[in-house]
């Protein structure tokens, strides 16, 4: 009989809480429960992550339980930062996508988002603009924005310039009202942003181990 499955999400701050919850019902079964759960911070996540861990594993050992920690990348070292995810798992015994156990199964999958969650927002123009109308509806087709995780000088800095000229957020870009306007209207399916993508494959990679493991032989 397999046990149910159920996702547990751990993210840095409030706007992608918001985010997630907003689109996760298009990415998930129905039947795949899940918990955000958010942190005042990445530092404070860091202090707490392999802790946290080490509290799944038991859990996780029963079979139908997988975790998702997403982190911006903020310019910092994506491999140091992806380093420190990995071995907070390391530490509680628990696989990760990057480092599946022997029999391809993991219980973790660790993604950074490029360079912060506004990237995924410039990634569905059409949600954008569904959020602030005033927006040009071609801005993405701009060499500027064509390629989300790749815009120079911060996304979230871009996203506010963007927004300001269009006539909105005029004393600076408010992340969890952005957050809410623009991930309520967002498709998962036409999100351009490698890092989304990168984020959505590997969430279904990891619904497809969760919802296969069957519960352990008894000893």
């Amino acid at each position: 009989m397999k046990p149910a499955a159920h996702l547990e999400f751990l993210c840095e701050e409030r706007s992608m809480e918001i985010t997630l919850a907003l689109v996760l019902p298009q990415l998930l079964p129905a039947d795949v429960t899940y918990e955000i759960r958010v942190f005042a911070g990445k530092q404070d996540l860091f202090r707490k992550l392999e802790q946290r861990m080490r509290g799944y594993a038991s859990w996780a050992s029963g079979g139908g339980l997988g975790i998702c920690v997403l982190l911006d990348e903020d310019r910092e070292d994506c491999r140091e930062l992806k380093g420190r995810m990995e071995q907070a798992a390391a530490g509680a015994g628990l696989a990760t996508k990057s480092l599946p156990g022997a029999d391809g199964n993991f219980h973790v999958l660790n993604r950074i988002v490029v360079e912060e969650l506004e990237a995924w927002f410039l990634g569905d123009g059409a949600a954008v603009c569904g959020a602030y109308p005033s927006v040009s509806a071609h801005f993405g087709q701009r060499a500027a924005y064509r390629d989300p995780d790749a815009v120079k000088g911060g996304t979230a800095e871009a996203l506010e310039r963007l927004l300001i000229r269009a006539g909105y957020h005029g004393g600076g870009l408010r992340k969890t009202e952005a957050a809410y306007q623009i991930a309520s209207r967002m498709d998962a399916e036409r999100n351009t942003s490698g890092s989304f993508q990168t984020f959505r494959s590997g969430l279904a990679a990891l619904v497809a181990t969760v919802t296969s493991q069957d519960e352990p032989d008894a000893a």
